[in-house]
């Protein structure tokens, strides 16, 4: 039954589950998206029908189940005024539960998928979904009348599937080669016409040989050398005036002599004469230690401004700083020796290419035979189909063959060519067979996608989901349609969207989705049905009134 409210999501069984099963959705829960406030539907084993008026919101929950395993929704379906959008479902899987939860947050638009409440990428999802779902919409309809959906689903059906990712690794590994093929050439083409350049750089670069670190090592010592030199100067300055002939030692031992007369006539200058005396002394001192440590230039001066002066010049040509020149120069070595070495390289790559091409080629030879072989057979098992949905005993379905060029002829190589299949129909006998697109009916391709699905599906216990793929047809057919869900639906589980209430009548579950106003606020509810509220909903589908209702009750009759 739909609950709506901030109940808990909770795991409720409404059947038992044998371990093996077949893959069910026990529990759907949606929460703040577009209409729906919160909407929870417990479906069940076999058909489970969705009803209600055009635009009540009945393809929006299946909407919901495409995002929940990895389809995309925008911010603005987060309901206004709520946060996040959440859809949230139980799976059970060969009698073991899987939860889905996945949130659409309102002011990022960022969706966050849990599994077992476990943060996983999205593409975790995308990988489950084949195993989970197989939905048939109306989307799919105007898929199936492009070729290039029809020759995938020939494929499909493939036995020998290996073929199929050889051709696809194969292809594109000769595409990955000829892309690298084609980056080389241009690379090749680029360098060759730079060649006189980035010799004649190297040969500038090598002329000078810089070093790394080497201007910095020449700065500082141009800046010792300079300091040096200043040392010197002012030693020589500082003996010129203490030996210099009117220095400061000659001066002292003239007023030595005087001082020593002063002393000898007043005694009491004696201490002064030995102060100029100890002065004299030390000031000679001092000379004889500067003389022998005059400090001499500690390099070539000249050999280092000359060096500088060199690199300064290469990087003005090379309008470059010395690491930049250095980084340059490893770059021309490099690419000098690749215009040496690559045509070594590209015969090796062309050599690969041709071994990757002839084994394609064998390979699309196989596969063009296996679609062969296995285009008759998917033919007759789709006419036996279609013939079960009330076509003419006389309906046939073709599959054309047709080349298409997969790798174009290049260098001396041979065009790679590749069989792939369009389908061709005759719903009628006396009829040439035609593409789809040009001669079935909306209804007739309701019925193709029926039939396909059915096939599809035959080799695995996933939920089948159909979108109105009973658009388009009615009386006798409709019946046909019906007896075919129901035999489908007895061994998996289905949903089904519907407005026909013969097809609704044959549902072990019975949804109504419709649109409520409170409060001036729309809000899409989803309740079970039975009883009472289900005779009212078939006749409603049935047209209403007396017919409606009889209708209604003729059909549940028959499904006691």
């Amino acid at each position: 039954m739909g609950v709506q409210g901030e109940t808990p999501f909770v795991h409720k069984r409404g059947f038992p589950l044998a371990a093996g099963g077949p893959d069910l959705i026990e529990l759907l829960r949606i929460k703040n998206l577009a209409l729906i406030a919160d909407a929870e539907l417990e479906f069940g084993p076999g058909l489970n029908v969705l009803t209600g008026e055009t635009g009540a919101g009945k393809t929006f929950i299946l909407k919901a189940l495409e995002f929940l395993t990895g389809e995309r929704l925008s911010a603005d379906m987060v309901r206004p005024g709520a946060e996040r959008a959440q859809v949230e479902a139980l799976f059970s899987s060969a009698g073991q539960d899987l939860i889905l939860r996945r949130e659409l947050a309102a002011d990022t638009g960022r969706a966050r998928l849990y599994i077992n409440d476990q943060l996983v990428t999205q593409e975790a999802a995308r990988e489950l979904k084949p195993k989970l779902i197989l939905h048939a919409s109306q989307h799919g309809q105007q898929k199936l009348l492009a070729p290039s959906f029809q020759a995938r689903l020939l494929d499909h059906f493939l036995a020998e599937q290996d073929l199929l990712r050889s051709r696809q690794d194969l292809a594109r590994s000769v595409t990955d080669l000829t892309r690298e093929l084609a980056d080389l050439h241009q690379r090749l083409s680029h360098l060759e016409e730079r060649r006189e350049i980035l010799e004649h750089q190297r040969q500038e670069i090598d002329k000078v040989a810089p070093r790394q670190g080497e201007e910095e090592e020449l700065l500082a010592a141009q800046q010792g050398l300079r300091q040096v030199r200043k040392a010197r100067e002012a030693a020589l300055a500082a003996l010129d005036m203490l030996s210099g002939e009117q220095g400061l030692s000659a001066g002292l031992g003239r007023l030595e002599r005087e001082m020593a007369a002063l002393a000898g006539a007043m005694p009491d200058f004696t201490p002064d004469l030995d102060m100029i005396r100890e002065a004299r002394h030390n000031l000679s001192d001092l000379a004889g230690r500067l003389r022998p440590k005059l400090p001499g230039p500690d390099g070539d001066p000249e050999a280092v401004e000359a060096r500088l002066w060199a690199l300064a010049q290469l990087k003005r040509k090379l309008k470059r700083g010395l690491p930049e020149i250095l980084a340059l120069s490893e770059e021309i070595e490099a690419n000098l020796s690749f215009l040496d070495n690559a045509g070594l390289d590209f015969k090796r790559l062309e050599r690969r290419r041709a071994e990757l091409r002839s084994q394609l080629a064998t390979v699309l030879e196989s596969l063009g035979q296996a679609r062969s072989q296995a285009a008759d057979g998917l033919a007759r098992r789709i006419e036996a189909e279609l013939r079960e949905l009330g076509f003419s005993e006389h309906v046939r379905v073709f599959y054309e063959l047709k080349p298409v060029e997969l790798f174009p002829a290049e260098d001396g190589l041979p065009a790679l060519v590749e069989q792939t299949a369009r389908m061709l129909f005759a719903p009628n006998p006396g009829q040439p067979p035609q593409p789809l697109d040009r001669i079935a009916s909306g209804g007739e391709l309701s019925r193709f996608l029926l039939a396909l699905t059915s096939l599809r599906a035959e080799n695995d216990e996933t939920t089948l989901i159909f979108d109105e793929v009973d658009a388009g047809i009615g009386g006798v057919t409709l019946v046909r349609v019906g007896q075919r869900l129901r035999e489908l639906a007895k061994d998996r589980q289905m949903l089904l969207i519907t407005h026909w209430p013969q097809l609704a009548a044959l549902a072990a579950r019975h949804f109504l989705v419709r649109k409520e106003v409170t409060e001036n606020q729309t809000e899409t509810t989803c309740h079970s049905l039975e009883g009472q509220a289900l005779r009212l909903e078939l006749a409603r589908m049935a047209g209403g009134g007396d017919q409606g209702r009889a209708l209604a009750e003729e059909l549940l009759k028959k499904q006691e």
